[in-house]
C-alpha cells in the first residue's frame, strides 16, 4: 500500500472571509505525478498555498506526511508561477540555488560544505551546472525554469510542488520540461498547475479539475469531457496532434434554430 503524501479532508480556504476553495478531498500518495487544471481564478493556486501553510484554513484539514502544513512543509519543494526579480541585482544562477537551503539553515548566515553540496546535485539534475556562474537574467525563459527548479530540489523534498511551470515558455521547452519532471517523477511526488491539456494527455498519471470545487473522474488516469465541462462550465473540445493523447469524447452539437427576421 502506497504511502499518502498529502491528505486534504473537507477543506475550504481562501483569504479574510472570502472563500476561494470549498470541500476540497484529495489523497495524493507518494510517487504521484499529479496535475491540477481548471479556469484562472478558479482557486488552483490557492489550494498549493493552503497546502503551504501560507494562508489559513476555514474548515477541513490537510495532513503531509501525517503533519500539519507548518510542520510538513519541510518536506515540499516549490516552484510560484512567476519568479519575479530585478534584472539590475547582481545575483547568479549559483545564488539562486542556494537560496533552497534557506529553510534548512534557518537563521544561520552562512552555507555549509553540505549546502554547497546539495546545490550543486540540484545543478546537475536539471543540467544548469555550466551556467552557475552567469546572472540569472543572462537565461532563456526554459533555463530560468530548470534554476527554479533546481532551487526547489536543494531542500531535497519528498514532493514538488509547481504552480504553472511551463506558463512562459515555448512549445518544444513546455515539452521538455515535462519529459524531465517524469523523471524527477521517479524519486518524488509531483504536483503542478497547469493549462496544458493537450500535453497533460500524454505525461500525466492522475488529473483533476479545480474551480471552487474539485471534480474528478471515477478513473483518476483519465481526462473526461463531463469533468471538464463541470469544471469550466462551458463545452471544451481537445484536438491531439503528432502524439498519442487520452481524447475526449465527442461533443454533440444541437443545429441552432434561425431567428425571425
Amino acid at each position: 500500500m502506497k504511502e499518502i503524501a498529502i491528505e486534504i479532508r473537507n477543506l475550504s480556504a481562501g483569504y479574510n472571509n472570502t472563500i476561494i476553495i470549498e470541500n476540497i478531498n484529495l489523497e495524493i500518495n507518494q510517487g504521484d505525478f499529479f496535475s491540477i487544471i481548471g479556469p484562472n481564478g478558479g482557486g488552483k493556486s490557492t489550494l498549493l498555498k493552503a497546502i503551504l501553510g501560507l494562508i489559513p484554513i476555514h474548515k477541513g484539514s490537510i495532513k503531509i506526511f501525517n503533519k500539519t502544513p507548518q510542520h510538513g512543509r519541510k518536506y515540499i519543494g516549490y516552484v510560484p508561477q512567476y519568479a519575479e526579480f530585478d534584472t539590475q541585482f547582481p545575483i547568479s544562477v549559483w545564488d539562486v540555488v542556494l537560496m533552497g537551503r534557506r529553510n534548512v539553515r534557518g537563521m544561520h548566515p552562512f552555507y555549509t560544505v553540505e549546502d554547497k553540496e546539495h546545490a550543486k546535485h540540484a545543478l546537475e539534475i536539471v543540467e544548469m551546472k555550466a551556467y552557475a556562474n552567469r546572472h540569472i537574467s543572462e537565461l532563456s525563459g526554459g533555463q530560468r525554469q530548470r534554476v527554479f527548479i533546481a532551487r526547489a530540489l536543494a531542500s531535497q523534498p519528498k514532493i514538488l510542488l509547481l504552480d504553472e511551470p511551463t506558463a512562459s515558455v515555448d512549445k518544444d521547452i513546455k515539452e521538455s520540461i515535462y519529459h524531465f519532471l517524469k523523471e524527477l517523477n521517479k524519486k518524488m511526488t509531483i504536483v503542478f498547475i497547469t493549462h496544458d491539456i493537450g500535453v497533460l494527455s500524454t505525461f500525466v498519471g492522475r488529473i483533476s479539475c479545480l474551480n471552487r470545487y474539485l471534480f474528478m473522474h471515477d478513473d483518476d488516469r483519465v481526462l473526461s469531457k463531463e469533468m471538464l465541462e463541470a469544471a469550466y462550465s462551458c463545452p471544451v473540445e481537445l484536438i491531439a496532434h503528432g502524439v498519442p493523447h487520452r481524447v475526449l469524447d465527442e461533443h454533440k452539437h444541437k443545429k441552432q434554430k434561425k431567428e425571425s427576421p
